[in-house]
């Protein structure tokens, strides 16, 4: 019945078209016609996308996300049925926070054997099948979500679908594909689409040129940012402009990349809220939540919000209290205040005291942190995390990739973890377990260097850790992955504490839902060949990462079980 042009051939030539490079899929039955299409490419050596075996949805689409967020390029992610797709919503819902596009694709049956040309299955009739159809699960957490009408639109409609995920806002798009669709034969367009770039949109030059008013205006402006470091060229632009203006940055409340040169005298790390409380004219640099509560904004600055997309229609709240906004490329816009600016006869002389100022406040910034390892390193017995991060500095080259997902540790890692150049820092957010398989995509598009996933013990056992592990060796993905073992999840007694702080719980020592009796984490890598170890003391924490570093660095996945004091 299906021939050599079906809908699965329609599919891939639609990942051709969009420029995808990898498939990233947790199989399922429905998409024999999709591997159909990718043994004909393979045995014809026809150029287009790889396929990328995942043994969970929720670490496919998590190494798709991951892979596009250090490449700027996206996927394309295949799971099943209804019910995969469930197992994928979490990936899809944090991809949807943090405005990465994939398309994500599943199948179902239509006609449940009742037409007697085409057998789908028993398994969709009584038990996969989903009323009104899989896309009703996702439609919450996707930009765009529907069925593929036909096989005759079906390539229209995965381009589409693809098209409309890469466009402002950025968002994973969902496209449910009966089987039916993927086994009728497709008649080929006789012209295939060509899939132009994004245009990059920039704001009015006159807007522009106010807000350049209003930065020369300022006595103490300011940046926050949580997300510039996602494009390295609104890094550098970032970098530019405030060297020009001598204008300090700090890191906002929900950092997501690693934003700015940490070397750089007008960082100041991570007091975003503080130094704007400080500042008459506040530049919101892709800072998607800077205040918390969302109210308290700095009561004498000018807010101005430079993003692509600064309001989040997928928020349920979100209150910037911005006076301006640019909205645009990030990158685009930051180069024309900085040349609108210049124009206006800014010159970096004109503030070097502001300047001074901020490299004093920097300076006293880098030695306070510099001071805490070094007393977290002399401290005896058990491992200090101000040490760890010590350590780290010690140990691991300068090109070294980071991702944290982590709670308690967060803000320490966010602090002292080094990072000078753009795609050197990585928050796995928008809910626990993901951190291993966004390490693992980010590990496949940065090629040789080297990957550290920063993860709790109460983090890592939410991970799919056997898939991960599984992806790690069968696409030879090395990664260290660094547990910060506290022996419980301390967010949640600390919450108990803070809501019943003189509580049956706190007075009696009586807790639930905190200890975590794991297991010894540094083995779990043993059945596939994985390097690991247990450190206890502070004194062997440096011996311990260089092998875990010497592990990758030779192609072997590293579990170093980090048993930290607090």
């Amino acid at each position: 019945m299906a021939t050599n042009h079906d809908g699965g051939e329609a599919i891939l030539e639609a990942f051709r078209s969009l420029g995808v490079e990898h498939i990233m899929s947790s199989p399922g039955s429905e998409w024999s016609p999709v591997w159909e299409a990718l043994a004909r490419q393979k045995t014809s050596n026809r150029p287009g996308p790889d396929f990328i075996e995942c043994w969970h949805e929720t670490l496919a689409v998590n190494m798709a996300m991951g892979y596009t967020q250090y490449s700027g390029k996206m996927q394309a992610v295949l799971l099943h049925a209804g019910v995969g797709l469930m197992q994928g919503e979490i990936g899809i819902h944090t991809a949807r926070n943090f405005e990465v596009p994939m398309v994500v694709m599943s199948g179902e049956s239509i006609t449940y054997g009742e037409d007697p040309g085409v057998e789908p299955g028993a398994q969709w009739y009584g038990s996969l099948g989903i009323v009104g159809g899989p896309q009703r699960i996702v439609e919450p957490v996707t930009k765009w979500a529907t069925q593929a009408g036909s096989v005759h639109t079906l390539y229209e409609q995965t381009v589409r679908a693809g098209e409309m995920a890469q466009h402002i806002p950025q968002a994973p798009t969902y496209l449910n594909v009966p089987l039916e669709h993927m086994l009728s034969e497709w008649t080929p367009p006789a012209n295939l689409r060509n899939v132009p770039p994004v245009p990059k949109l920039q704001p009015l030059d006159a807007d522009i040129q106010a807000v350049a008013d209003m930065i020369l205006e300022a006595k103490n402006p300011v940046v926050v940012t949580d997300s510039v470091g996602r494009e390295p060229d609104a890094f550098r632009a970032l970098v530019a402009l405030c060297d020009l203006m001598a204008i300090p940055v700090g890191e906002g409340r929900v950092t997501a990349y690693g934003n700015f040169p940490k070397d750089h005298p007008m960082y100041l790390g991570m007091q975003g809220a503080k130094i704007a409380k400080e500042s008459d004219c506040v530049l919101l640099v892709k800072s998607r939540a800077p205040w918390y509560p969302p109210s308290d904004r700095p009561a004498n600055a000018t807010v101005i919000a430079i993003s692509e997309n600064p309001l989040k229609g997928h928020f349920p709240y979100q209150n910037l209290q911005a006076d301006h906004y640019l909205e645009g490329s990030v990158a685009a816009t930051l180069k024309a205040l900085t040349a609108a600016l210049k124009a206006k006869g800014a010159d970096p002389s004109k503030y070097a005291e502001r300047h001074a100022r901020a490299k004093s406040e920097h300076d006293k910034w880098n030695a306070r942190l510099r001071d805490a390892e070094q007393k977290a390193k002399d401290k005896d017995g058990a491992i200090d995390p101000l040490w760890l991060v010590g350590a780290i500095r010690e140990v691991m080259p300068k090109d070294t990739v980071y991702l944290e997902e982590t709670i308690m540790h967060s803000g320490i890692l966010k602090e002292h973890l080094p990072w000078n150049e753009p795609q050197c820092f990585y928050t796995v957010g928008g809910g626990l377990g993901q951190g291993t398989g966004i390490a693992l995509g980010v590990k496949m598009a940065a090629g040789k260097r080297p990957v550290v996933l920063f993860i709790g013990d109460g983090a890592f056992l939410y991970n799919p850790i056997t898939q991960a592990l599984g992806a790690s060796r069968q696409h030879n993905l090395p990664i260290l992955i660094v547990i910060c073992n506290n022996l419980k999840y301390s967010a949640m007694q600390r919450n108990h504490t803070e809501y019943y702080p003189k509580g049956a719980a706190v007075q009696h020592d009586v807790w639930h839902g905190v200890h975590i009796d794991g297991p010894e984490y540094s083995e779990l890598g043993k059945p596939f060949g994985f390097h690991g170890a247990r450190v206890e003391k502070a004194t062997e924490l440096v011996g311990v990462l260089k092998a875990g570093l010497a592990s990758i660095q030779s192609g072997t996945t590293s579990i170093l079980n980090v048993m930290l004091s607090r």
